[in-house]
This record gives structure tokens, C-alpha cells and sequence, in this order.
């Protein structure tokens, strides 16, 4: 249950990072492709967060080398476009139907949510499985 609570509020401060990114984007840019540029930046930001939360206080994760965590990295990246995809579908899919901002950011929550306990199941049984962690 600890884990459960622990990545729970990982997850929140991913999300909070990811969505204030792409809140921060829109002040700065409102022009061409601003939401998707918004989205695009917001996941990135997120992915290097929850990447660095994860490895750390869920899997314990420790690299041997800086060319060893780049290469769990670039799996915690492929295990990550499935979810990734349902994070843009709930988003846009929002956004689409609502046409504010709130509730692109809702969507947004709700597809994250989704995709981060999508992504536990697949870190444990393919990123971190056999790096040192659980």
C-alpha cells in the first residue's frame, strides 16, 4: 500500500510539472501549433520527471554508468508512447470536444492517470525488471 501512496504522489508531481509546462508554453506562445507545441513540451518535461522519481523512490534504481541509464532511459521512453498516446487522446480529445483550455487540462489529468498506471505495470515488467530494482 505504501508503494501504491509513494507512486501516486510521483505521479501528481509528474502530472503538475507536465501540465505547468504546457500552461507556461501557452502564456509565452500563442501562436501556430501553440497547443500542440504546448503538449509536446508539457510531455517531455513530465517524462523527465516521472523518469527520475521512478528510477529513484519506486525501483531504486541505480546506473552503473551514465551510458547505462541513458540506455533504461530510452526503454522507460518506448514503454512510455503507448501511454503516451492514450495522455494525447484523452487531451486532445478534450479539447476537441470542450474547446477550452480547462478541459484540455482535464482530459489531460484524467489521460495521465490512465497512462501512469499503465506504465507502472509495464516499468516493472520490462524497464526495471532487470536493472537492480523491484
Amino acid at each position: 500500500m505504501k508503494l501504491a501512496i509513494t507512486y501516486a504522489i510521483l505521479a501528481l508531481i509528474a502530472t503538475a510539472a507536465n501540465i505547468g509546462a504546457q500552461d507556461l508554453v501557452i502564456r509565452v506562445y500563442a501562436g501556430i501549433f501553440d497547443v500542440l507545441l504546448s503538449v509536446a513540451i508539457g510531455t517531455g518535461v513530465g517524462l523527465v520527471v516521472k523518469y527520475v522519481l521512478d528510477k529513484r523512490y519506486i525501483f531504486k534504481f541505480r546506473a552503473r554508468s551514465a551510458v547505462h541509464d541513458g540506455q533504461v532511459f530510452t526503454l522507460y521512453v518506448l514503454m512510455g508512447i503507448a501511454t503516451t498516446l492514450i495522455f494525447w487522446g484523452f487531451e486532445f480529445g478534450f479539447y476537441y470536444l470542450f474547446e477550452t483550455k480547462e478541459m484540455r487540462y482535464l482530459g489531460g489529468v484524467i489521460g495521465l492517470a490512465i497512462g501512469y498506471v499503465t506504465k507502472y505495470h509495464l516499468d516493472k515488467r520490462f524497464v526495471f525488471r532487470n536493472q537492480g530494482g523491484v
